[in-house]
């Protein structure tokens, strides 16, 4: 049985690529003024290894995130992987999902469950403000 563990890119439901592969350009995701962009905890700012030194992971843990569909770096004009603070985050819970023992797969599926209640309960929390 293949499930797919699919979390929102971002808090605001982008996709996890901000890259139009097919075209070659970045969305507006990745444009604006540098102010913009960090306060965006979706740019992709991190590149693999400096991510992997953040986290405390080496990058094949990184990458198996990526095959694993928990996380999907947007790749630059190079072809490198970059990570946004968003996809950190996911990272992070997922080390310390693993480092308590918990298999990558369950962890991840564990990091779609948790994203998925947080987007409803933010949902739901706006939905009563508007009352």
């Amino acid at each position: 049985m293949d499930q797919t563990h699919q979390v929102p890119h971002s808090r605001r439901d982008r996709p996890r690529n901000t890259r139009d592969t097919t075209a070659g350009q970045t969305t507006a995701a990745s444009a604006g003024s540098p102010e913009q962009r960090l306060d965006d905890e979706d740019y992709p700012a991190y590149s693999m290894g400096r991510a992997a030194e953040i986290l405390g992971v080496s990058p094949a843990f990184l990458r198996s995130l990526g095959a694993a569909k928990l996380i999907e770096p947007l790749r630059s004009e190079g072809g490198h992987r970059r990570f946004s603070r968003y996809q950190l985050r996911l990272a992070a819970r997922a080390r310390e999902l693993v480092d308590a023992g918990t298999a990558l797969e369950a962890a991840c599926r564990i990091i779609v469950l948790e994203d998925q209640l947080a987007e409803a309960l933010r949902i739901n929390e706006e939905l009563r403000r508007r009352d």
